[in-house]
């Protein structure tokens, strides 16, 4: 997909998992005479201070632009993704919409609005974004996961797991993509394929906190406590969000059974 994907880094440090396209701009834009900045360089900002997660900032300069190229779908798009980074799905879904109606055959906004639809618990129309995206291209890794996460709200862990690997296959090191796949093998009963994944991901990518947390909750359910241990001190310390299980099944949207596992892990080790 030609959209750029860096608005999915910024969302993630928000909390959110979700993979959004942020879309550069189109073609050279220029201003009026009477305009201070000239339009590329105003896009230019806006992209910027959403890539940086600068989202307060980002919102009145997708707001400049829009003022001045109303027709410019990519910056109605990017102004939903940081409508939606600001808490404002409704907001973000009609950005969306206006997106669609300028350029229909672009899919980046049916996935930036399946992400809003998400955050909303609209899981079927979320779900028939990321569809209509899978019939154009099958293999469009970020739309693949986006199903898989809607798959695994709706407590299809088997088909999730299906998403997950199939996102994983069609991007090469796709790193919360297998590890979402070996979390959906933990929660399906199946924790020795889970941990085999668990611990080449680690391998390959020592400082990624999700496999270290799941490779601990999976390790102590099997009784290997001072392994477990080992990695928690790794992953709790590369990301504190871990030891809340609110936000490991809301917004990271791990199966409840690694949840679990997790929280009596650390019910324990903190006694």
């Amino acid at each position: 997909m030609a959209g750029l994907r860096a608005m999915g880094k910024c969302l993630l440090a928000l909390g959110l998992t979700l993979a959004l396209a942020l879309l550069p701009a189109p073609r050279p834009l220029w201003a009026s005479p009477a305009t201070a900045a000239p339009l590329p360089q105003l896009f230019e900002q806006a992209l910027a201070a959403s890539r940086e997660g600068r989202f307060g900032d980002a919102l009145p300069l997708w707001d400049r632009v829009l003022e001045q190229a109303p027709n410019d779908a990519a910056a109605w798009s990017n102004r939903g993704n940081v409508q939606l980074a600001l808490g404002r799905a409704e907001a973000a879904i009609a950005d969306q919409e206006q997106a669609m109606a300028l350029d229909p055959v672009n899919a980046d906004p049916h996935l930036n609005r399946g992400t809003a639809e998400e955050a909303l618990g609209q899981w079927d129309l979320a779900a028939a974004d990321y569809r209509w995206i899978l019939e154009r291209d099958p293999e469009e890794a970020s739309a693949l996961y986006n199903l898989g996460n809607v798959e695994g709200s709706l407590g299809h862990w088997d088909q999730a797991r299906d998403c997950f690997e199939a996102a994983a296959a069609a991007r090469p090191g796709f790193a919360m993509a297998r590890s979402s796949a070996a979390l959906a093998a933990f929660q399906l009963g199946e924790p020795a394929e889970a941990e085999q994944e668990l611990r080449k991901l680690v391998r390959r990518y020592p400082l990624f906190a999700d496999a270290r947390a799941a490779l601990t909750a999976l390790l102590w359910q099997r009784g290997a406590a001072g392994e477990a241990e080992s990695n928690w001190a790794a992953a709790s310390g590369l990301d504190p969000r871990y030891r809340q299980p609110e936000w490991l099944l809301e917004i990271r949207r791990w199966p409840p059974g690694p949840v679990q596992a997790l929280e009596d892990f650390l019910q324990l080790v903190q006694r």
